[in-house]
């Protein structure tokens, strides 16, 4: 029987893959979304009316964006995939303490406050899925990208730490950490860039977002449910 699944960030790239994988896999969704409302729209095509039990526009890189969520939130959540985030580059010494603010609130405090709210329900269930995307900068870091890696290693860390909590209880905790994803997050760079990344990589290809979602749908099911704390590379072979 389908699980009632929170997404957070289902209109971003990885996050529609999620939403398709899921919605095939028969889960009940509740899609959350900030901007670009059409691809929300577009990841939803080809699923059930009824896969879809309602969507959530809320901007959580603000407070009241959070408590906004929270309030919509009338169906019981078993699950809840964090997928959405943006990323930042840059020098760190001309990054301005107001986006500080905003990627530690967005990557961070919303998954800690979102979490915390459903722990409680899934506690008293005695189980539970808590699934985060993260990246590979959390863990090796990268220049001119360090507040986002930085949030994401702090992602990392909470993964980790809050699976020790809730493991006895049934509720499994993990992280699908992305390598070179061929998403909008990378339409900045040139094509020669890419060429450049995909030479590292052992795999000789960028990642697609459903290679991200396809482990997210593995980390759904019941013969997971001994991979806990876990942070999951889905990079190719590309280590850092």
């Amino acid at each position: 029987m389908g699980k009632n699944v929170l997404i957070i960030g289902a209109s971003g790239d990885i996050g529609q893959a999620v939403v398709t994988q899921l919605g095939r896999e028969g889960h009940q969704l509740m899609l959350h979304y900030y901007q670009n409302k059409h691809f929300l729209d577009k990841g939803r095509t080809g699923l059930d009316e009824e896969a879809v039990l309602l969507t959530i526009q809320a901007d959580l890189s603000k407070t009241e964006g959070i408590s906004h969520l929270l309030r919509q939130l009338v169906f019981p959540v078993d699950a809840v995939v964090f997928a959405g985030g943006r990323a930042h580059y840059g020098l760190f010494q001309n990054t301005d303490e107001t986006l500080m603010d905003a990627m530690l609130t967005l990557h961070v405090k919303t998954p800690w406050i979102i979490t915390k709210n459903l722990l409680p329900s899934m506690i008293q269930q005695k189980q539970g899925r808590i699934i985060l995307i993260t990246s590979i900068w959390g863990e090796a870091g990268a220049g001119d990208e360090v507040i986002y890696s930085s949030v994401k290693g702090a992602q990392n860390s909470f993964v980790k730490a809050l699976d020790k909590e809730t493991a006895p209880s049934g509720i499994a905790v993990n992280a699908v950490s992305p390598g070179f994803i061929d998403t909008k997050m990378n339409a900045s760079l040139l094509s020669e860039e890419k060429e450049e990344i995909i030479k590292d990589i052992p795999a000789r290809r960028a990642g697609t977002p459903d290679d991200v979602a396809q482990m997210v749908r593995f980390l759904m099911r019941e013969k997971s449910d001994y991979v806990h704390g876990e942070i999951i590379n889905i990079s190719g072979g590309w280590h850092l």
